[in-house]
């Protein structure tokens, strides 16, 4: 009886696992590696990630094409392409809609003059999920709702395919470029120096160091006197780079 039993839990905490990582999702994917998938889009299909091999990813979800506040959006990031592509970062957009009304509303962008930036060419992809596979994938469809939209998320994806970073934003505020740009610099910044970003962090500030485990540590910080560490307090240091 007491083996029965035991299959039984097993059993159960298997389905369990399913439901939390198959690709029915009660929450948006904000961690652990990025689902593989194969999607039309505006720029012909796309093999997520073998496509972008070492490069960061972006990926943009909207509800719906042909609405304001997302027109804005992608209008802003066209304009900041440029950098993102020095960042080395592919910008992805992706909503439910089909593959045609993708098509009409980028043209419809790419006539627009907005916020003193003339006509520019929209030159990152737009996936067309009309069969909602990606949306489930990462957990991007509304909950509690008949509707087939995505929220408004952004998944930040580093050069080895892990999610480091989720946001998402209500259907009526728009989502804020430059802190995307911030924080994907901030999470390279991480990468390549081992630190931590403080609050208000901007490119180019002081970026926090690990914190030492004890005041003993960090009193041999102190007698190591160097010149590019700044302390607070016993367990906050920050660094010059």
């Amino acid at each position: 009886m007491k083996n029965v039993l035991l299959v039984l839990l097993v059993l159960l905490s298997s389905l369990n696992g399913i439901s939390q990582t198959g690709k029915e999702r009660n929450g948006p994917l904000t961690s652990g590696t990025a689902p593989s998938f194969k999607a039309i889009s505006t720029m012909g299909e796309i093999n997520f990630p073998d496509d972008y091999f070492g490069k960061w990813k972006i990926l943009f979800s909207h509800p719906a094409d042909f609405t304001p506040v997302c027109t804005s959006e992608i209008l802003a990031l066209a304009a900041s392409q440029e950098e993102f592509e020095k960042l080395k970062t592919q910008l992805i957009i992706i909503s439910t809609d089909g593959l045609n009304s993708h098509i009409e509303w980028i043209k419809s962008m790419e006539s627009i003059s907005y916020e003193g930036f003339s006509p520019v060419k929209i030159n990152f992809p737009m996936i067309a999920d009309s069969e909602l596979e990606v949306s489930k994938l990462y957990g991007l469809l509304q909950a509690n709702s008949s509707e087939r939209k995505d929220i408004r998320g952004v998944v930040f994806i580093d050069t080895e395919n892990k999610i480091r970073a989720f946001f998402h934003y209500p259907n009526t505020v728009g989502r804020n470029i430059e802190e995307v740009k911030r924080t994907l610099i901030a999470l390279q910044t991480q990468d390549k120096h081992n630190v931590q970003t403080p609050a208000n962090w901007k490119p180019g500030d002081e970026v926090l160091i690990k914190s030492p485990s004890s005041i003993q540590e960090s009193e041999k910080l102190e007698r190591k006197q160097d010149s590019s560490l700044r302390k607070v307090t016993w367990y906050m240091w920050f660094k010059k780079l």
